[in-house]
């Protein structure tokens, strides 16, 4: 079968409304992939950083996946979570990013977004911590649905990644 390793990190985050921040994330593929080695989804530690400015990860990734064919290529969603002061969590922002089908070294950066929500819902979430949140998590990536939702931009995560390809030639699969 033919093959593809990705390796690398989930490297860190900025432009979100708490510096405090951990970051959930999961690799989708299509029913021709199949995971022979490594974890497709994960979380990362929560980043205090002093400069208050971009959190850093340095989440390690390594996937190993089988396929029979290029459709479904993989794609990374993403959930942002932010801690304040008290240890409260809550979601600062969304996103997802299709990874780069070209064999190599690929810095990636996925600009992530969240529910707008009423006045309301922002008045509570100033004062309780709970902002609007999505019922269900696979509306990040499918984009069927997404376009009904009022989002407002979030931040930045970034990934680097290298992307590595084996026996594409062999089984006549083309990038």
């Amino acid at each position: 079968m033919a093959e593809v390793h990705i390796i690398g990190n989930l490297d860190g985050g900025e432009g979100f409304s708490s510096p405090n921040l951990s970051c959930k994330w999961c690799f989708e593929t299509g029913g021709a992939w199949r995971l022979l080695e490594g974890v497709k989804d994960g979380q990362t530690q929560v980043d205090h950083p002093i400069d208050e400015g971009r959190a850093h990860w340095a989440h390690p990734i390594d996937l190993h996946y089988a396929i029979k064919g290029i459709q479904g290529w993989p794609k990374v969603s993403l959930q942002v979570f932010s801690e304040d002061i008290y240890g409260r969590t809550q979601l600062v922002g969304y996103g997802f990013v299709h990874l780069p089908t070209s064999p190599g070294f690929h810095e990636i950066e996925c600009p992530t977004w969240q529910l707008a929500g009423t006045a309301l819902d922002q008045v509570q979430s100033y004062f309780v911590g709970n902002g609007p949140q999505l019922i269900n998590d696979d509306v990040i990536a499918s984009g069927s649905d997404r376009y009904r939702l009022q989002t407002i931009a979030s931040g930045t995560v970034y990934l680097s990644l290298y992307i590595v390809t084996r026996n594409f030639n062999k089984f006549g699969i083309e990038s």
